[in-house]
């Protein structure tokens, strides 16, 4: 524990360094129109597809776990080909769209990391939910990692302890990692990731399990990637409802209904207040997910920018 405590101070020091050398003024002069392209183009990907708000998320989660906000699960192959990203990422057209036009208007300007983390607020932004500052300026990595995608990013069937660390590791405290599984609140499942905990879990509301066998059949290999709504009460709002799903057992996933337990848990209380003060969460989440973009970026001449962020230079 000592040792895990100190790697995630020495983590969160260079997350600070490293963050400090960004800037939200970073494209103000070298591409002053960057910002409303990126978002004028996530605000039609999700008016066209609501689903893509939430991919668009997950891919910005998925890159910053790993080796941190480089752009890094852009790369073709690699960390895409990880358990936890492959057939399951998405949204790798949108950033193409968006890289290519912003490579007419400033070319090898705007990296494909930045584009990626304003595309994760614009996302939510554009299912109703709240907005924050993105500092800007970070570049481009020049590798991917796959095995660190297959360790680092948290499985759907961790515990609370577990998922405590693994979001402790980052830098994030106890109530951030609850904000940022609010991200759930949109977005969609595969049944092989929440079977077990239909067919086999008790803290579960029957209703809501019964509503969703007859999509995922208790077989493996049967139905593995058929979908199902994270939020089932409002899925393609970015709202506090997560919460209260949680509350009623309608948790998801296993590492969704593992944030509250009704009997005095060690995040029932962060839960409560989420599912009772929609502002609470907001704040919560928009200063997590600042956090979040924080993660070990490249700046200065690490890196590069790259012309296609599938593939480095």
């Amino acid at each position: 524990m000592a040792s895990s405590s100190l790697s995630a101070v020495l983590l969160l020091c260079l997350a600070v360094a490293a963050s400090a050398q960004l800037s939200p003024t970073f494209y103000d002069t070298t591409c002053p129109n960057a910002l409303a392209t990126i978002k004028s183009a996530v605000t039609a990907a999700v008016n066209k597809e609501n689903r893509m708000g939430a991919s668009l998320l997950r891919l910005h989660f998925h890159d910053c776990f790993v080796q941190g906000c480089d752009a890094s699960v852009l790369l073709s192959g690699m960390e895409q080909n990880a358990i936890p990203n492959v057939m399951s990422l998405r949204g790798f057209e949108v950033i193409d769209s968006i890289k290519a036009q912003l490579e007419t208007m400033c070319k090898q300007t705007v990296s494909c990391a930045d584009i990626l983390t304003v595309a994760a607020r614009d996302s939510v932004v554009a299912l109703g939910g709240p907005s924050w500052t993105v500092p800007l300026g970070r570049r481009d990595s020049t590798n991917a990692n796959e095995a660190a995608a297959n360790n680092e990013l948290p499985p759907p069937f961790f515990d609370l302890v577990n998922l405590t660390q693994s979001f402790g590791d980052k830098g994030f405290t106890v109530t951030d990692m609850v904000a940022l599984s609010g991200a759930h609140t949109i977005g969609q499942a595969q049944c092989q990731n929440f079977r077990d905990r239909l067919y086999n879990e008790t803290n579960i509301n029957s209703g809501f399990a019964t509503s969703l066998k007859a999509n995922c059949p208790q077989p493996t290999g049967s139905g593995d990637r058929n979908l199902a709504n994270l939020d089932v009460s409002t899925p393609y709002s970015f709202d506090n409802a997560y919460y209260s799903n949680l509350k009623s057992q309608k948790g998801l996933l296993h590492s969704d209904q593992v944030l509250f337990t009704g009997t005095g848990g060690g995040t029932d209380n962060t839960v409560n207040n989420f599912a009772s003060n929609p502002a609470a969460f907001s704040s919560a989440f928009a200063s997590a997910m600042v956090k979040m973009g924080n993660l070990s970026p490249l700046t200065g001449s690490q890196g590069q920018v790259r012309i296609s962020c599938s593939k480095v230079n």
